[in-house]
């Protein structure tokens, strides 16, 4: 499979997630989590399938489309571990996250997520889903849904 197929492979699996996630929590209460805002194309989706949720990103860097920016209290700039600790202060508060941190080094990113893992536990309210291009160890495995391919992206359940 060529890159190109790779990344629409992945792009479609991410928005067909996210579209099913959103569905998935209307009525129930809590906030959405973006880790790793990079272009914000996914916020910006976010933001069309969870209109009346607040969005907290974190990324450390503002370097997304001008269209994209977040409000400057939802946006949390520096490393992830910092910025979900200092979300973490005010209890569990979300409902949905979508992790999307990487280096694109596989081994890396494993390591990343191994260790951000229980820090995304912490914000996260009982119920909630995660969506992931990275294995999150320590939360309740979901089958794919929709059409999306085995494997091409983890989704999550908080107990």
């Amino acid at each position: 499979m060529s890159r190109l197929d790779s990344v629409i492979r992945r792009l479609t699996a991410q928005r067909a997630g996210l579209n099913w996630a959103a569905e998935q929590l209307q009525g129930t209460p809590g906030d959405v989590l973006e880790l790793g805002l990079g272009n914000g194309r996914t916020y910006d989706h976010l933001r069309t399938v969870t209109p009346d949720r607040r969005i907290w990103v974190i990324d450390r860097n503002l370097n997304c489309h001008p269209d994209c920016v977040p409000p400057q209290d939802d946006f949390l700039q520096g490393d992830a571990d910092a910025m979900l600790s200092k979300l973490a202060e005010a209890g569990p508060q979300v409902i949905l996250a979508h992790y999307d941190l990487g280096t694109g080094v596989a081994a890396d990113n494993r390591v990343l997520a191994e260790g951000l893992a229980p820090l995304v536990a912490k914000v996260m309210l009982p119920g909630g889903l995660i969506l992931s291009d990275q294995a999150l160890p320590g939360f309740e495995q979901l089958p794919e849904p929709c059409d999306i391919p085995k494997g091409r992206y983890n989704f999550y359940r908080v107990a």
